[in-house]
């Protein structure tokens, strides 16, 4: 091996160990970087990246009494809207019609095991025992008269009631999720979740019908 061989090879050597010393070395290690916290901001408000002294301190915050009502009233106002569908099949053979009152079936039911499911999880009833009485004078829900004149119909008639119908129930539906907020609720992620949820589907199914029975006017 020559001079300038051994020279080069010894050096490298040097570099290596330097290299390896600095990568063992006991000294601080460099914070791991960790994805930003957003914090969804409340119905009309922009989200929030928290900082992470912020983010550490968070706590998962806990269900309301605004949030049991919204879930135990809204069981019920899916009962309406089942009973509705359920009209469909003998009444009309309108193809839309029957599609879009089995879509809302599969989706109410699904919702309505969900709702159940989240009041079981908290130790409350699915029911509020003077929630009864008053059922009807929530947001969009039919008097007894519209649904005698509903159940009673048939053919284009039974269509036209059904949306029109149908619509003002999603409404009042949009209402109440309206007042959840208003109320302070929904913070809990997963009922915030599942009132986002109600809002969306209703608002597009309301856009739906519209469509429906402005065809059928025109």
């Amino acid at each position: 091996m020559t001079a300038l061989r051994r020279s080069c090879t010894i050096g490298t050597a040097a570099l290596l160990a330097l290299g390896l010393a600095a990568c063992t070395s006991t000294g601080p290690a460099e914070p791991e970087s960790t994805s930003p916290v957003v914090q969804l901001g409340a119905p009309g408000e922009p989200n929030r990246t928290l900082s992470p002294d912020e983010a550490s301190g968070l706590e998962e915050p806990e269900h309301t009494e605004a949030d049991v009502e919204f879930m135990q009233m809204m069981i019920l106002h899916h009962e309406q809207a089942l009973t509705m569908t359920g009209w469909v099949e003998e009444r009309t053979t309108d193809r839309d019609v029957r599609l879009l009152a089995e879509r809302m079936r599969i989706s109410q039911e699904d919702e309505m095991d969900l709702m159940a499911a989240w009041l079981q999880e908290r130790g409350t009833p699915l029911r509020d025992e003077h929630a009864g009485h008053g059922a009807h004078d929530m947001p969009g829900m039919l008097t007894q008269e519209q649904l005698d004149r509903l159940e009673t119909a048939s053919g284009e008639e039974f269509e036209r009631l059904f949306l029109e119908y149908m619509i003002q129930h999603h409404q009042g539906a949009l209402e109440m999720v309206a007042d959840l907020w208003a109320a302070g609720g929904g913070v809990e992620a997963s009922i915030g979740q599942f009132a986002r949820h109600v809002e969306g589907d209703q608002g597009i199914e309301i856009t739906r019908m519209q469509g429906m029975l402005a065809e059928r006017s025109s």
